[in-house]
């Protein structure tokens, strides 16, 4: 049986080592390519994207794909909604892996919006200085807010002709430590975090250290995710390709 991984989140890549396992199950991880030094995960992985529904559509038939996962990032809403219509035409199972969101907690505080522009608009009146963990694709919604500091962290930098805010650069590479949020916020005074509700352990230690420190947290609330089967965790997508082989055989 062949399953076509949409990954680019641990998630994925833990999957795709699990599947890497079972015998009879080739897995193969598809990579969107947006990174510049992508972490590749164990087994057959593709990088790039597919040219939309109509492209993805020709590499599942062409590729003879029995299933397809997706355990994109659960702000990547249009891969998501490609892959339904995608596996939709070709008539094969798909399965959402969507982890579970961040739930506020006592000590909190938490500003809910719905974009990264309304984000920026919160921000005009409510901080100086604001560590920005949204990714370089949405820095330029800030560029405008000139009498605001923002300490920004991505994978990797912008592109040179980018609209950045003020500020500063911070290339690293999650997972992060507590020990390491906490000495961030502290070392540059930050006042506020903006932060999309991407859910999962390897970003969350930031959330605890604005809690510990009464920093403000602008929340980016999730996309829309297209309907159909989903599952939170690995454990629960391997159990569901699992069932899916069985019934197929019978």
């Amino acid at each position: 049986m062949r399953v076509l991984i949409l990954g680019g989140t641990g998630d994925a890549a833990e999957l795709a080592a699990r599947l890497a396992t079972i015998p009879g199950v080739e897995a193969i991880a598809s990579l969107a390519g947006r990174t510049r030094e992508p972490s590749t995960p164990i087994g057959n992985f593709r990088i790039g994207g597919f040219g939309g529904v109509a492209g993805l559509v020709d590499y599942l038939r062409g590729e003879q794909i029995d299933f397809l996962i997706d355990a994109t990032h659960p702000f990547a809403n249009q891969i998501s909604f490609n892959a339904a219509d995608a596996a939709a035409s070709v008539g094969i199972p798909r399965l959402l892996l969507n982890r579970p969101p961040w739930e506020q907690k006592h000590g909190d505080i938490w500003v809910k919006v719905e974009n990264v522009t309304a984000a920026a608009t919160v921000l005009e009146t409510q901080a100086q200085r604001v560590f920005l963990t949204v990714g370089r694709q949405e820095l330029s919604a800030f560029a405008d807010l000139k009498d605001i500091w923002f300490l920004m962290r991505m994978i990797d930098p912008p592109n040179p002709d980018a609209i950045v805010p003020p500020g500063m650069l911070l290339c690293d590479r999650g997972p992060f430590a507590l020990d390491n949020e906490r000495a961030i916020l502290t070392q540059y005074n930050i006042d506020a975090i903006v932060s999309k509700n991407s859910g999962g352990d390897a970003t969350y230690p930031k959330i605890i250290a604005a809690r510990e420190l009464g920093i403000k947290v602008v929340m980016i609330n999730r996309p829309a995710i297209p309907p159909g089967e989903q599952v939170a965790d690995v454990e629960s997508a391997v159990a569901w390709l699992v069932g899916k082989i069985i019934t197929r055989d019978i």
